[in-house]
This record gives structure tokens, C-alpha cells and sequence, in this order.
């Protein structure tokens, strides 16, 4: 299983999964032609995306699913309530026969792999997270959650590839020049993964099996990679774990998480 993360932060989120021919994207929050034209950058094949799988409905995250459905025939995986927000919020109709209707806890077979969705704490409808397993490889796309649950702790043990969100040092944002609403809004319980809470899920999730981590989901405004990057390796110091930090503008692609 190829790994490779188009765009990850505040500005637009899109994950790209390959394996045996065939690509999911998670979330689509930058333009089709800034996808089609990252794929090519990193030497990926885009005639290869086969479908499209949203985590959640806000702005960063579904950016180019109207286009996509009028210049694509890519399937849109979504929970219903997912479903119902995107098409509110973007004025248009995800047809029922591009729809695959997905369920957190619920694991759905698309083209031979498992996908598994489970859910976040986050101020959205339906927030789900996405556990990939597809042939003998392992991975999961975690972003856009305001605390470490025991649930998400859960359906991250036994990977080979973990994307993860750190999206905040605490003491930035709260230094920072965003509103008090929007700073109480990414503190919460419901908002965004500091470093700091980061650092306490990886510690929880770390097994012999794991060989990568990629840190997503950074703010421009209110993080610093180095600081990121200090809060993981505290916590893999001493481990094979290879370590990778997603960017908003320039794409990002792994070795295989299986050899």
C-alpha cells in the first residue's frame, strides 16, 4: 500500500491510498485539477482513483466534490448524515448510484479491501475517521478530532501506517491572533488534536508492527513543524518508526507501508 498526502491543513485536506492498481482518496478539499496535477507531481497514475471517502463536511474536506461529480464517475463514500450536510451546504445531489453508504463501527468491503470508519469527536455531523486494509498492509487517515478517545485508540492498534493530526501547540493559539470564539472552538472537546494530545494517542497506539507516522493537519498560523515533529519523536524515540510531516502546498508520497 502506497501512502501519499496531496494537501493537509487548514486550507484543504486530501489523502491518496494505492494499492494493486486501484487509489482511494480521503476527502477532496482542494480543486480536481490541483489533485489531478499533485497525483502526476508524485508520478501516481490519477486515472487510478476509483472512489472518494469523506470524513466529515466542513469547508477543508469537500472543497471539490461538485466538480468531481461532474467531471468524474468516482464513487463518494459518506454516512448518510455526511451525505445530507455536503449536499445542503454545497447546493447540489450526490445521485444514489455514486453513493456507498458507510456506517462508523461498521467495516464495508470496497474493491477488495476493508474499509473501516469510526468516529470522532469533532463539531460536525457525522465525523468519521477511515481504517484502510488492503492486502497484508494496514493504515489509517486521523485528522479533525478534538480529544483521544479510547473508541479511536482502539481502531489504531496494529497499523503499518498511521496519519495522525497535530494541529496545534496549545500556547501558540492561545498567544495567537484568532478570535476567543474560534480559540475556544479548537481547544474543545470537539475541536482540533493539540501536539501535546497527539503525542498521548501515538504513545497508546505504538506496536512493533507500526513503520510509519505522518503528522497532519498542521496549522500555518498556530503550530510549528519543529515543535510537531520535537512532540512525536518524544514519544517513538528508541523505535524504527519513520516519522513524515503532511504539507498544505507541496505533496508528500511514502515507500510501501508493506514491503
Amino acid at each position: 500500500m502506497h501512502y501519499a498526502a496531496l494537501a493537509s491543513g487548514s486550507k484543504g485536506n486530501c489523502h491518496a491510498l494505492s494499492e494493486g492498481g486501484r487509489t482511494l482518496l480521503i476527502d477532496a478539499g482542494i480543486s480536481l485539477l490541483q489533485i489531478r496535477r499533485r497525483l502526476e507531481a508524485l508520478e501516481l497514475d490519477s486515472g487510478s482513483v476509483h472512489a472518494l471517502a469523506l470524513t466529515h463536511e466542513h469547508s477543508d474536506h469537500i472543497a471539490a466534490v461538485g466538480v468531481i461529480l461532474r467531471r468524474t464517475d468516482w464513487a463518494i463514500l459518506a454516512t448518510a448524515a455526511t451525505r445530507e450536510a455536503v449536499e445542503r451546504i454545497q447546493g447540489i445531489e450526490i445521485p444514489a448510484s455514486r453513493w456507498i453508504q458507510v456506517e462508523a463501527g461498521r467495516p464495508r468491503d470496497w474493491e477488495g479491501w476493508r474499509v473501516l470508519p469510526f468516529a470522532l469527536p469533532h463539531d460536525a455531523e457525522d465525523p468519521v475517521a477511515y481504517r484502510i486494509e488492503a492486502g497484508a498492509a494496514a493504515a489509517a487517515v486521523v485528522t479533525d478530532l478534538g480529544h483521544p478517545t479510547a473508541l479511536v485508540a482502539d481502531h489504531l492498534q496494529d497499523l503499518d501506517l498511521l496519519v495522525l493530526e497535530a494541529n496545534h501547540d496549545v500556547d501558540m493559539l492561545r498567544e495567537g491572533d484568532y478570535p476567543p470564539q474560534l480559540k475556544a472552538r479548537i481547544l474543545s472537546r470537539v475541536g482540533h488534536l493539540s501536539n501535546a494530545a497527539m503525542a498521548e494517542l501515538l504513545g497508546r497506539v505504538l506496536s512493533p508492527r507500526l513503520k510509519q507516522v505522518v503528522l497532519a493537519h498542521l496549522s500555518e498560523s498556530n503550530n510549528d513543524p519543529g515543535l510537531a515533529r520535537f512532540a512525536a519523536e518524544e514519544v517513538l524515540r528508541g523505535t524504527a518508526v519513520a516519522l513524515h510531516l503532511a504539507h498544505q502546498r507541496d505533496p508528500l508520497t511514502l515507500p510501501p507501508a508493506v514491503a
